[in-house]
Formats: structure tokens, sequence, C-alpha cells
């Protein structure tokens, strides 16, 4: 499997594509106007307590107040002992006007604010440092036990003989690296963690304190572990930002790191404008014939599976296991693509075989190995359904690159011309009995007018007949289909 990382850097923003094997798996943004703040850390006040949600509202000087749970605010058990379930009463962790140190969990969504936590870490290539906890884990994504070990005995050693204080957790992209290459972050991360320390106290509140990596080294960090071919960046600073990154912290990425210099777009070389402009759309086609439906909401995510043209070979059972095994592989790739969070409920085709449904989950598990998002998924019910949950950190693909239709105000639909014309008689109507005026002119869009002469032409005489009054249409170009007015003359 080849897997290759396109980096696209412009003035105003940056895009970052993972290819696996020609396909785009994974699709990332930054805006210079609009930059993600997860992982960045701030000096925050503390404006109101809500006792009633265990919460509290922090200004940390972004347009909106963030947002941090009492669960959020419990300090780190010592080692050896295991959190507690019940959570205290958030009057007894914080105050109103109190001075609050907190990280970014997720960015802010919609109207929401930025989910903030007081467990805070900052990350290396190989390690994530927990300045207020002892702890010492391993990825839970590297499952060989062995090799855990290995990771977590050289990592306690090392703390232990530089008497360092504070957690760490293991990466993934440890997993078969050299000890002394992941070591090497546990005095880079400590003196980081010294420094922001030392600024701390002449900041005043509220103030950034720390912010994360551009999106370009993040993808180095982050992304960039076997079994990654290249990694390919079109601006020259940025490469030479990247090779100097590479240099220092991931020597093993320095011949990987790639100038493209071609006088085709990157991104449209590799197909993945037209894999964008096709993940905005709400239909997914299925290699079978079959397709997704893949509808966004505010609550939740619903992605529902149709055999569409696919009639199958053998009989309706096995026509419908074939069509959910292809939708589950589609199903992970699009929640990657899109970056779909939250709720995710997805109607499967109803399969009636245990081992059908054993077969469609597994899969479906396994096509979510890949994920760099958590995710939790139940089994199927007995509808075909399976509720799942992934970790939501930042705005989906959608939200990122659209907004709400002017037209429709984000239902989807518009009033169909006869609805409206529907509206304008009974408009017509009320006036009617209202006003002693000797005609009517109606303003409205062009379908609406040819409607209005057409098939309701019969309907429109009977109603001047009704009103003893006259009735003029006239198109009114700006108008879209649900405007319309009517003037009294």
């Amino acid at each position: 499997m080849s897997e290759e990382i396109l980096i696209n850097v412009s003035p105003v923003e940056t895009r970052v594509a993972l290819v696996e094997n020609g396909v785009v798996q994974e699709f990332y943004i930054e805006r210079s106007h609009g930059e993600s703040y997860v992982g960045n850390i701030y000096k925050g006040k503390v404006v109101r307590v809500l006792p009633g949600m265990q919460a509290a509202f922090v200004d940390i000087g972004l347009e909106r107040t963030g947002f941090i749970h009492a669960a959020d605010m419990m300090p780190e058990p010592p080692e050896g002992e295991v959190r507690r379930a019940e959570v205290p009463d958030i009057r007894t962790l914080v105050r109103e006007g109190q001075t609050l140190l907190v990280q970014v969990a997720k960015d802010p969504i919609s109207t929401k604010g930025a989910r903030l936590t007081t467990h805070l870490t900052l990350s290396s290539r190989y390690l994530v440092y927990m300045p207020n906890s002892s702890h010492i884990g391993v990825s839970t994504r590297i499952e060989d036990e062995q090799e855990r070990e290995r990771l977590r005995q050289a990592v306690e050693a090392e703390v232990a003989e530089q008497n360092i204080r504070g957690g760490f957790i293991v990466r993934t992209v440890a997993e078969s690296a050299e000890i002394e290459a992941i070591t090497a972050d546990i005095p880079f991360l400590r003196q980081l963690w010294d420094d922001l320390s030392a600024k701390l106290p002449s900041l005043g509140v509220p103030a950034e304190l720390h912010r994360d990596m551009p999106l370009y080294l993040r993808a180095l960090r982050d992304m960039a572990r076997a079994p990654i071919d290249r990694v390919r960046v079109d601006s020259r600073l940025t490469w030479q930002q990247m090779q100097e990154f590479a240099a220092k912290y991931a020597p093993q990425l320095v011949e990987l790191i790639e100038l493209y210099s071609g006088d085709r777009p990157l991104l449209e070389l590799y197909g993945v404008e037209e894999e964008i402009h096709r993940a905005l759309e709400p239909r997914v086609p299925l290699k079978s014939n079959g397709y997704l439906i893949i509808e966004q909401t505010e609550a939740m995510t619903t992605v529902d599976v149709n055999t569409g043209a696919f009639v199958g070979h053998r009989n309706l059972e096995e026509t419908i296991f074939k069509t959910n095994l292809e939708a589950a592989s589609s199903i992970a790739r699009q929640l990657r693509l899109r970056n779909l969070g939250g709720i995710i409920i997805l109607d499967f085709i109803d399969m009636k075989d245990p081992e059908h449904q054993r077969q469609v989950l597994r899969t479906l598990e396994k096509a979510l190995e890949k994920d760099h998002a958590k995710t939790r998924i139940t089994g199927v019910s007995e509808l075909g359904l399976v509720e799942m949950a992934r970790k939501r950190t930042r705005e989906s693909l959608g939200q990122m690159l659209c907004e709400p239709c002017p037209v429709c105000q984000g239902r989807g639909q518009v009033k169909s011309a006869e609805t409206v014309c529907y509206e304008i008689f009974r408009e017509i109507l009320r006036m009617a009995r209202t006003y002693d005026n000797a005609k009517f002119l109606v303003l409205a869009s062009q379908l609406v007018v040819d409607r209005l002469l057409d098939e309701e032409a019969a309907y429109v005489a009977d109603l001047e007949a009704f009103i003893s009054r006259t009735i003029e249409f006239r198109v009114e170009a700006l108008f879209q289909q649900e405007q319309y007015d009517i003037v009294l003359v």
C-alpha cells in the first residue's frame, strides 16, 4: 500500500490531503483568518459558573467564551489510583473571577464556544507530555504487548533518570521507533513547559500562552508515519521549514519531503479537488451501483445505505450482504474525509443472518482502525441500525467550506411553484376583504408567473370574478422562487 501526504500552501490557506493508493482518505484545511485553536493554551478568566450544568464559561480572548465541564477540571488521581466516578460540585473547583490555565480541546463550532480542559498536554513527534500528571501510558493503537512494554519501560527509565516531573503518553507513531529518538523528546518537552511556566506570571488575562504548530508541521508530526512513502509540498518556503523540522525531530523523514514545482496544481494532479467537491454532496455512489445518503444535522449525522441499481446474482440476502459490506468500508472513509463527528447513525439494509451482521460490523471496525479520531461502535440493532460516536475536535469539511443556502436557509428544499401560487391566491383573498382597490399587481419569479398564466389561468379568472377586481402579473428577475409581492393599484 502506498501512502502520500500532499500539502498545498497559499497566502490565505493551507490544505493537506492523505492519499492511499491514489484515493483520498483524509483532508484538512486551515485558513489564515480561521485557524484551529485545538492544542492552544490560554490564561483565562472564569466569567460565569453554572451549577445546574456542572460547567463554567471562561474568557480566553476569543470571540465567544470557552466552555469547561467539571469533569475536565478534576485533578489527576495519584499514580496507581483510579479516577473517581462521581464529579464534585463545580463550585468547589472554580469560582467567578478566578484565573484559570486551560487548553482548547474542541474548536468553536457553529454557535458554541471552544471546549476547554485544565488537563494540559504538549505534543512532540513521539510523546505527549502531561505536566499535571504522573502517568506513563502507551497509545491503545499499539496492540503488540511486547512493543507496548518496551516503550513504557524506556520512557519510565528515562523519566526516573532525569528526575522529570509529569506524565507521558507514547504516541502511535513511536511503534518500532528507536528508543534514543523517543527519549530525546522528553527533555525537549520539559524545557518547553518550563519556558511557558516562566512566561506565565507576566501575562495579563485573558492571554494566549502557547500556540500549536501550523497545519503543515502538524501533518509531519501526526500523520507522517510508516508506511508513508513521501510528502509533497508546493511551497519552497514551507518545504524549507519542514526540512528543518524533520532534521531536528524526525531525521528519517527528511528524504521523504519533496518540493513539487510542476505546472499543474498539486491537489488537482491527484484528483483531490474533484474528490472534495464530491465530499460535499449527500449522495455517495458505491462500485456495486448501490449508494449512501449522508445527512449532517446539528444533533447527529445519519448514513442511509441503499442497493440502488445493484440486483446481485444469487438471492436477496446475498445482495444485501454484499451492499452492506461495501458500504461499511465506504462509510469509514467518508467519516475521515468529511471529518464527521459526534453521534452517527448508520442505517444498513436489514440483514436476517447474524453472521452477516457480525461480518459487516467487523468490516466497519477494521476500516476505522486507521482513523486518527477516537471512535466507539455499538452492535447492529433489530432495525439494522448501528450507533457510533466519533470524537469531534474541529468543524466538519462541509461546515468549513460551506454556509447555509440563502434561498432555503439551510432546509435543503424550496417551496414548489405550485405552493407559492396558492399562497398568492390566499393573500389576494385576504387583501381583497381588507382594501378597496381597483386591481392587484403580483410580482414574482419567472417560474411562478409562468404557472399563474398557464396551469393556474382558469383559477385566476375565477378569482378575478369572485373579488370583482383585475389581477396582473409581472416577473421580478431578482426574486427567488419563494419570494413574491402583491401591490395594491
